[in-house]
């Protein structure tokens, strides 16, 4: 979704720690046994030595790109901070989150024995020794061309995204072989590392959301494929700059969306048992039956890679069905006011 419109529908829901505990078990859980049995088998057939992590998985590092789904400060730093009620639930006050808690990516860091990630553009007292989080709320995958401009979609597209990280490589690598102070080098990545690290990617729900909010659905899917390629282009870049463990989110049901349900009123044939809009749902999932196909083929040609494609659309999905037994008041709904005002 939008980061701009992201205050407006962030949620402040009573059951947060009974959702919390949910998509630890279901995603983290996944990361865990999927992530340790892969990469393990993947060092020993490459012969390299893997760092040990307290959580039990080896990884030395963890470096994310994507949108607002686990953008950890990199709008707020660049566009304002952002204000209340985001970050109420846990941090006690903003945190740079597009959320009233932790995002997934918090989640996973905190599994694998790392802090949680610092925004690459949060220059005050940063410490990027175990990685660093590219993503930015309301970046797409697609280049922003004057129509995405115009619509309030984050400049740091994917691709721009990349090209931070391969800056912030060379230069941490270049700092910390200069650097005299150990104090210093502390808070940088060891330049062996980066090949070491967990890279996950979780991108594509804005340039869905772009598309039904100017076109028909069919004008939409027929836009997937280019969007998947240029995915994988990103993917490709981040290989040849020597990125080996992929940890990557399909789109979440984004028919679901309170901004979608709220102002597009259901039509009957056209709504699902939960109440979100089905034909837009069916649009996330041709997205992510297309990403799952690209992901298989780059598998084959990144054979010394490991490509895990995560289903986050089944996870988030089954907590909105199960929202209300979860202890979610409206798993559909705003959290607070009404339509496109935070009360």
């Amino acid at each position: 979704m939008d980061w701009g419109g992201s205050s407006r529908i962030i949620r402040r829901l009573k059951g947060f720690l009974a959702a919390r505990r949910l998509i630890e078990a279901l995603a983290i859980g996944v990361l865990l046994i999927a992530a340790y049995l892969v990469f393990a088998f993947r060092g020993q057939q490459s012969g390299v030595a893997y760092v040990q992590p307290r959580s039990g998985c080896r990884f030395s590092a963890i470096y994310n790109f994507g949108d607002s789904n686990s953008d950890t400060g990199s709008a707020s730093v660049t566009f304002g901070r952002v204000v209340s009620p985001h970050g109420e639930t846990f941090f006690g006050k903003p945190s740079g989150r597009y959320a009233d808690g932790r995002l997934i990516i918090d989640f996973i860091a905190k599994k694998l024995g790392f802090p949680y990630l610092r925004a690459y553009l949060d220059s005050i007292g940063a410490d990027f020794a175990h990685g660093a989080n590219f993503a930015a709320s309301g970046s797409t995958i697609q280049h922003l061309d004057g129509k995405l401009f115009s619509a309030g979609f984050n400049p740091f597209t994917l691709d721009v995204q990349i090209l931070q990280f391969e800056q912030f490589k060379a230069r941490s690598i270049e700092s910390y072989s200069q650097a005299k102070n150990s104090e210093y080098k502390t808070s940088l990545p060891k330049p062996e590392s980066f090949s070491r690290a967990l890279f996950t990617m979780d991108s594509g729900q804005n340039d869905l959301y772009a598309g039904l909010t100017s076109v028909t659905e069919e004008q939409v899917t027929a836009s997937i494929p280019h969007i998947i390629d240029r995915f994988s282009v990103a993917l490709e870049q981040l290989y040849k700059l020597g990125a080996r463990a992929f940890w990557i989110h399909n789109t979440g049901p984004i028919g679901c969306l309170p901004v979608f349900v709220i102002k597009h009123p259901l039509e009957p044939n056209n709504a699902d048992p939960t109440g979100c809009i089905k034909s837009y749902n069916e649009v996330a999932q041709e997205f992510n039956k297309q990403l799952k196909e690209k992901i298989s083929k780059l598998r084959s040609q990144l054979r010394d890679a490991m490509l895990i494609y995560v289903d986050i659309y089944s996870v988030k999905y089954s907590l909105i069905r199960q929202g209300k037994n979860e202890g979610f008041t409206d798993p559909l709904g705003y959290c607070c006011g009404r339509l496109g005002v935070v009360e």
